[in-house]
Formats: C-alpha cells, structure tokens, sequence
C-alpha cells in the first residue's frame, strides 16, 4: 500500500469511520495541533538522553494519539473506537508527574522566562503548543462534543511541561531567567 492517497488533493479529508470534511476544519485544527505537540515531544524526548523522564513523555506520547483519535471522531456520527478514552485516572496521574516535577524545586521568584538548557527550552515549547491545542479543542467543544476529561488532561499537560522545565534546569544547576520588568 502506497502511503499517499490523493484523497486529500481537494482539500478534504476523512475523518475516522469515512466522513469527509475540509481539511480547514476545526476537528483537523484541534488534532493537528496535538500531533504537532507529540512531534514537538518527540524532539525534548531526544534532548533528554537517558532521562527517568522518558517513560513519562512516552505515556503522554502515546495519550496523545488517542486523544487524536478522539478529536478525529464526530461522535453525532459514531463511537469511538475501543480503547480510545481518557480517564480520570489519567488527569491524577498527570497531576502527580507535575508534583513529583516540582518536587524539591526553589519557591515562586517571579515569572519565568523560556529558555535555560535546550531540553527545558523545548520543554516550554511543549508547554506552549500544548496551550494551543486546549484552545483549539476549545473552539471544537463549542460546536461539538469533547470528552470533559480529555479537556481537563489538556489543561493539566501544560502545567506538567512548565514543571519539567524548571525541574531540567534545577537538575543541572542552571538557573532560570526570571522576567525583568520595565523601570519607567
């Protein structure tokens, strides 16, 4: 099987279970940018190395390729497919990565700029796209429906990638650039 189709030359594409939609869509929108998050974890997975933070990133990894499924299904149309769901557990699970992250790290000394080590640099690009993405499934609930906590997962990832910034450069003594305001 070739891996181009040109079903998609015309500028439609399908979404799971066939139904053909602009690929200007907000669903494509809302998927799109989480797949784009997952490449973006892909690279801080690679400037990590040997990191006890992998297995965490691939967990999350492979979430968001189910929560792109899900985004990828009009529920008015058909189900989910089998296994494609967040839970619960799963939005506890990330609150205790962010905790365990912030563990040990120095107190609130002001906002933090992006930046440090490439790893945690990357890390705020994760953070960022992420918040992208919860802002265009956002704009995908306002006009279908979008799992409550596969919305509340969104949410929680930022916050977990923030802390797996400060916790890559706390780990190596780098310190974070602290925003300077404007003297007037």
């Amino acid at each position: 099987m070739k891996l181009y189709t040109r079903t998609g030359d015309s500028g439609m594409t399908s979404l799971v279970g066939g139904q053909r939609v602009a690929k200007t869509h907000v669903r494509l929108n809302a998927y799109g940018t989480v797949d784009e998050l997952n490449s973006h974890i892909g690279l801080l997975i690679a400037e990590l190395g040997d990191s006890t933070d992998i297995a965490q990133l691939l967990d999350i990894q492979n979430l968001l390729f189910t929560i792109g499924s899900m985004l990828a299904t009009d529920t008015s149309a058909r189900d989910y497919r089998p296994g494609r769901y967040v839970t619960a557990a799963d939005v506890a699970a990330l609150e205790c990565a962010i905790d365990a992250a912030e563990g040990g790290l120095p107190g609130w000394r002001g906002f933090i700029l992006p930046g440090g080590t490439k790893a945690a640099a990357q890390a705020h690009v994760c953070r960022t796209v992420c918040r992208r993405a919860e802002r265009c499934i956002y704009v995908l609930a306002e006009e279908a429906d979008v799992d409550a906590q596969l919305l509340a997962y969104m949410n929680r990832l930022s916050d977990y990638f923030f802390a797996l910034a400060k916790k890559i450069n706390h780990s190596v003594g780098q310190e974070e650039n602290i925003w300077a305001k404007r003297e007037k």
